[in-house]
């Protein structure tokens, strides 16, 4: 047991692939350290922590959908913590990374940051991207979680990242896949698509859906149905767009799920339509259970995890009427080669090689 101390800082924890991360990352550390502490905006997901201590502002704010809300009143909290912590100890911040870097050297404590997307999904302007490079450089580590990421974000903001790729616990997706859920798609000889992810521009699901229009009205294809599972500020608009384009019997969306992997199962093909991303959990875990991936080619992540289309189908950001060819051309499922070399890929995702990563990386700052 290590006798160090190691400060996890994530305000606003929301369910999503850095969350998992986040879970698996703090309940390893949290063997080796002697203390974990975990500084968030409040204790909802307590129970997924073991041997880690919660702190949170003195205002109950985690049920607040203003993220900014949660970041500043959680960076007040860490000032204050680290001010009054004599120990040695390290912060290891998985949001509003700036912000946390500048109070943790005015304080003269080290810190690691972990960027969680890709810098082309960020809209800065010239002098935005220079402040920002001097501040992280002042970091005592950087961790991105792909390859291409850390090409991207060690060009651009002259830095040299540390590359961990995500853990993934396929024998954990497996177990969780094979509860018992009601069936969501409507006839199992039918070509099931499926989606899953926070309803916002990020995650472009507009895009799916113009495709399932196109395929409709153009291609004259029926036996299909489409399921997005998420929440998020464009919900209303998605349904608006199922509704006017008389889509209601071939697209539903669910909210949000703790456990999406049983509905996942279900599916034939999973489609990500992000306009950017790092390491998206998602395909791994659809990878995980052999689902047939069709992916845009964002940055970064998903032509690593799909070997340049290998391993699963990409298309460009946006492209909807490609998307909808490439639907087409795997209705007839023909996709298990592809299937099976993804799910051997996975074999540099393991889950304990890579929290072992985090953990030597973490003693190499202290």
């Amino acid at each position: 047991m290590i006798s160090k101390k190691i400060v996890i800082f994530i305000p606003s924890i929301e369910g999503g692939g850095v969350e998992k991360n986040l879970f698996s990352i703090t309940n390893y550390l949290s063997k080796h350290f002697k203390e974990v502490v975990l500084l968030t905006s409040g204790e909802k997901y307590k129970a997924k922590f073991f041997n880690t201590k919660i702190i949170s502002p003195f205002l109950n704010v985690e049920n607040l959908g203003y993220r900014n809300i949660k970041y500043i009143l959680c960076l007040i909290k860490l000032f204050f913590f680290l001010i009054f912590n004599k120990s040695n100890c390290i912060v290891f911040s998985f949001q509003a990374n700036i912000y946390a870097i500048i109070i943790a050297k005015l304080l003269n404590k080290k810190i690691i940051v972990r960027a969680n997307s890709s810098p082309s999904g960020w809209t800065f302007n010239k002098i935005k991207i220079k402040i920002f490079r001097k501040i992280i450089q002042m970091s005592d580590g950087i961790i991105v979680n792909s390859d291409d990421f850390k090409k991207e974000f060690d060009k651009k903001f002259k830095t040299n990242c540390k590359r961990i790729y995500n853990p993934v616990d396929i024998k954990h997706i497996n177990k969780q896949s094979k509860k018992k859920i009601q069936t969501i798609f409507r006839k199992k000889n039918n070509l099931r698509l499926i989606n899953i992810g926070r309803l916002v521009d990020q995650k472009d699901q507009i895009t799916i859906l113009k495709s399932i229009k196109l395929i409709k009205e153009k291609y004259k294809f029926k036996n299909f149905q489409l399921v997005i599972i998420g929440q998020g500020s464009l919900n209303n608009i998605l349904k608006k767009y199922i509704s006017e384009n008389s889509l209601d019997e071939y697209v539903k969306i669910l909210p949000f799920k703790k456990n999406p992997y049983p509905y996942l199962k279900q599916s034939d093909i999973f489609i990500l339509s992000s306009k950017f991303e790092g390491l998206p959990n998602v395909l791994l875990e659809a990878a995980a259970l052999k689902i047939f991936i069709i992916s845009t080619k964002c940055p970064t992540g998903p032509r690593e995890i799909l070997n340049n289309g290998k391993f699963g189908d990409l298309y460009k950001v946006g492209d909807y009427k490609n998307l909808a060819k490439l639907i087409l051309k795997n209705k007839k499922k023909n996709y298990k080669f592809k299937t099976t070399q993804c799910f051997k890929n996975l074999k540099k995702f393991n889950h304990q090689r890579n929290l072992n990563e985090y953990l030597k990386y973490v003693q190499s700052i202290f």
